[in-house]
């Protein structure tokens, strides 16, 4: 089975998709940015089952219901913050995507929605990140479980043109 892969510019709070990812604080508490604006529109049932969980370690994540988005997940991931790259950033990010695929195949779902984790208020640079997203992406498309569909839903043209640019660097340029 194939997995297609999509850039898109758009809210992601607004996708009809199975899962969004929401690039959350390790108390899985509404921020800013991104999570901000998922917590604001999935409604108090978010944070409440928020809570109950007790939080998640930065590189891994979490599953609750998406309330009252149309989507009907939220997987919650716990990107690094940026520290110049000397505290295994790299390898955090990495496993935040990986964690998140794992979760949508454990609840057998067909399509998620990633934004870009880390590179808001966490500051991780912008190239860097997208280099682990596609590439996390690009081994899930290599042996591919439930998903069918992964969204890149990017916030303004400059983050997906270099979404598109990594992207084809991946697919197009790779020996």
């Amino acid at each position: 089975m194939t997995v297609s892969m999509e850039i898109i510019e758009a809210d992601i709070t607004t996708l009809d998709v199975d899962a969004i990812v929401n690039a959350a604080n390790e108390q899985l508490l509404p921020g800013g940015g991104v999570c901000g604006a998922i917590h604001a529109a999935a409604g108090p049932g978010l944070a409440q089952e928020c809570r109950q969980l007790a939080g998640c370690p930065t590189g891994s994540a979490r599953i609750t219901a998406g309330h009252d988005l149309t989507a009907r997940h939220v997987i919650h991931a716990v990107g690094p913050v940026w520290h110049g790259g000397e505290r295994n950033e790299a390898a955090l990010l990495a496993s935040a995507y990986q964690v998140c695929y794992q979760l949508a195949d454990e609840a057998g779902l067909s399509s998620i929605a990633f934004p870009a984790i880390s590179t808001g208020i966490f500051g991780y640079p912008l190239r860097a990140a997208t280099g682990i997203a596609v590439s996390a992406a690009q081994t899930y498309q290599a042996a591919p479980g439930s998903l069918r569909h992964i969204v890149f839903c990017c916030f303004g043209a400059d983050v997906s043109d270099v979404y598109r640019d990594i992207h084809h660097q991946l697919f197009f340029d790779a020996p």
